[in-house]
């Protein structure tokens, strides 16, 4: 390869449980509290007392004529935060950065400019797209000072969902997520001039002296949970809904390490990542794993009701490292009733997954989340014994075969798992279910089905707790 820049239960079941995750126009303004619990949704900031946030929604830059020509910035940049100021990281000088929206067979043009003292680049996670070149290039480096013309093509068959962006440069990932450079990315045929969906983008952050605070090495080992928890760049935001209709609500999960285990009104599941379910699913409770995404209708309430991210387990730890922080109770956003808000778009019908059930298996394969001593202040984050060596080649795949992966997490922690282009199917489902995150409860195993069925050249697996992957939680995969 040339050098480069236990038990578990079935899908149904898990659905139902509210644990998919195991197997599931205007400009935002940064608001955010202090340093206190991000579940109590009546004080915070400097004051002791809060008034609700309102609603608010990145900017939504759209392709024309088949191309979306852009320009991100990424800089340090100071945003008001509760009547305060505080440096983050942006897109363009938000947080989080424009909503691109963008269809089937488009070309994305985005010229990165990295403002920052330290590397990046750029990942659209969730588009099956090429990973060489000038594409979703994992292995790129756009240094300080430097930029970057990135070109995307987009499948005309690619399937309608809700992807983002975010950085990828292994060692910076974890830090520059969570400093705030992560957007949506919405891929789809329907006109947005006539009424676009909600935009929810998620992310949590920790804020002390006017910065996001420095973690701890115990953190980024246990995988970082801010304490407060943002959408769209506000606290827990007031949505205003008209009565009578259904709301629809595209989610991303931007947290670094956060599940969201959603729970308030009921909700119907349009579909999960990009195109991942074969129908509609009504359900009280979701868990989107950190990296996730969701497409969800909700009927407007006759009061106000709250979206909550519940506190969620994400396992009993490891040795003397005891139990991750879950993170506490917080209101994602709360639907207010209001006559005069305007009535919702009909959407578009749902992409059908790609069912591959019947298809012949060329290869079954084993990957293993472990951990063990060494490394980082004594504790090592690997991938089948290994840490992550963007040199070395993990596994070497076939361009157009299907293959099986059984997904072990021989450890105490969760682990969701992405792969980089190609979706994988979960096997041990009643239903069609596809995703490109896929969480693997500690000491528990889960079975995916992948077609390598285009885009030959190298790209990358990993933890989607991105203090993880930092840390050597990731492998290399090869199409060829």
């Amino acid at each position: 390869m040339t050098r480069r820049d236990g038990d578990f239960p079935t899908r149904r079941e898990a659905l139902a449980m509210g644990l998919a995750g195991v197997g599931m126009v205007g400009m935002g303004a940064v608001v955010a509290a202090s340093r206190g619990s991000d579940g109590d949704s009546s004080t915070g900031a400097a004051s002791g007392t809060r008034t609700a946030a309102e609603w608010t929604e990145p900017a939504v830059l759209e392709s024309s004529e088949g191309v979306l020509d852009l320009e991100l910035t990424v800089a340090e940049t100071t945003v008001a935060i509760a009547g305060a100021t505080a440096t983050m990281l942006t897109y363009n000088g938000t947080v989080p950065g424009p909503t691109l929206h963008v269809r089937p067979g488009d070309t994305l043009r985005v010229r990165l400019v990295n403002g920052l003292s330290e590397v990046t680049n750029l990942h659209t996670h969730g588009l099956a797209v090429s990973a060489t070149g000038a594409s979703d290039n994992p292995f790129r480096r756009v240094e300080p000072g430097e930029s970057f013309d990135y070109l995307i093509d987009i499948p005309a068959d690619h399937p309608h969902g809700v992807a983002w962006y975010h950085p990828h440069h292994h060692g910076h990932v974890a830090d520059q997520v969570f400093g705030g450079l992560y957007g949506a990315l919405v891929v789809d045929e329907d006109d947005w001039s006539d009424g676009a969906p909600r935009v929810v983008v998620v992310s949590d952050v920790t804020l002390s002296g006017g910065a996001v605070a420095n973690v701890s090495a115990m953190e980024r080992r246990m995988g970082r949970v801010g304490e407060t928890l943002l959408t769209n760049g506000a606290r827990a935001p007031q949505l205003p809904v008209a009565p009578g209709t259904t709301e629809r609500l595209l989610l991303v999960n931007a947290c670094t390490s956060r599940y969201l285990s959603l729970g308030g009104p009921s909700l119907t599941v349009r579909s999960v990542d990009i195109g991942g379910l074969a129908r509609p699913v009504s359900t009280d409770s979701l868990v989107v794993p950190p990296g996730g995404r969701a497409d969800l209708q909700v009927d407007a309430p006759a009061s106000s009701t709250a979206l909550v991210a519940r506190a969620y387990a994400r396992g009993a730890g490891m040795g003397m490292m005891g139990a991750p922080d879950s993170g506490t109770d917080a209101t994602i956003l709360t639907l207010v009733p209001d006559a005069s808000a305007a009535s919702p778009a009909t959407p578009g019908d749902a992409s059908a997954p790609v069912d591959l059930r019947d298809a012949t298996v060329a290869r079954e394969r084993e990957i293993t989340f472990t951990m063990g001593m060494g490394g980082m202040g004594g504790m090592s984050f690997l991938i089948d014994g290994r840490e992550f060596d963007p040199e070395r080649v993990d596994q070497s795949v076939r361009l157009g075969a299907v293959e099986d992966w059984t997904l072990v997490n021989a450890t105490g922690m969760d682990h969701p798992f992405h792969l980089h282009v190609w979706p994988m199917q979960l096997i041990d489902s009643d239903e069609v279910e596809v995703r490109d995150v896929v969480d693997v409860p500690a000491g528990q195993r889960v079975r995916v089905r992948v077609a390598f069925d285009r885009f030959a050249g190298p790209t990358v697996y990993h933890c989607h707790i991105l203090d993880h992957e930092d840390l050597g939680m990731m492998g290399v995969v090869e199409a060829s």
